[in-house]
């Protein structure tokens, strides 16, 4: 693991997320978990709302995910293929932690509902930074399942969505770096409009 006071810029330059389905054990305690969750709700929330909520998926209940799956796909895709089905038990089956993060934003409040997602998606980059200071990789998904109304009926509460499932273990493989946008395409410097 990296010495974070030493090199806080060759930690940040270091994360980069594994696939689910490589990952091995050991994953997170309880307590690591508990630690990340705390971690990844220190982000910018404008109106202090917490418009985000954490369901943590115990490795115990993962069968009873992949059931949940199946029957979703039976449900909602009449064109679903063994293949689907097999692709979602093994959904299911990733990884050694899996956390799901819900977007809950507060409708009518004077904070935009785009602010609160936004706060939802620094949580969940901090999410994924925190398993990375702990010497885990993590993976960012969703997918099909996460927009399922059956699945999303299993997991949110109102108005709650799911903005991701959070799969988090030991690198199997060598993880490797994903292509960057070149920083000319991305950014640009701002020109003030001429008064005419």
């Amino acid at each position: 693991m990296l010495n974070l006071l030493s090199s806080p810029l060759a930690y940040l330059q270091s994360r980069r997320s594994g696939r689910a389905r490589e990952m091995v054990g050991p994953g997170p305690t309880a307590e690591q978990l508990e630690q990340m969750i705390a971690i990844a709700a220190r982000t910018p929330d404008h109106g202090k709302l917490a418009p985000w909520r954490f369901v943590i998926v115990e490795r115990e209940q993962r069968e009873e995910l992949a059931v949940l799956l199946r029957r979703a796909l039976a449900e909602n895709d009449p064109g679903a293929t063994a293949a689907h089905y097999h692709k979602a038990d093994d959904f299911a089956a990733s990884a050694e932690a899996l956390i799901l993060l819900l977007s809950a934003p507060i409708e009518g409040h004077k904070i935009p509902v785009w602010e609160q997602e936004l706060s939802v998606g620094a949580v969940a980059m901090n999410l994924l930074h925190a398993g990375h200071a702990l010497g885990f990789v993590g993976s960012w998904l969703t997918g099909w399942a996460a927009y399922d109304p059956m699945v999303r009926a299993a997991f949110c509460v109102g108005n709650e969505r799911i903005a991701g499932f959070f799969f988090f273990g030991s690198p199997g493989a060598a993880l490797a770096e994903r292509p960057r946008p070149e920083l000319a395409t991305v950014v640009r410097r701002w020109t003030p409009p001429v008064d005419r």
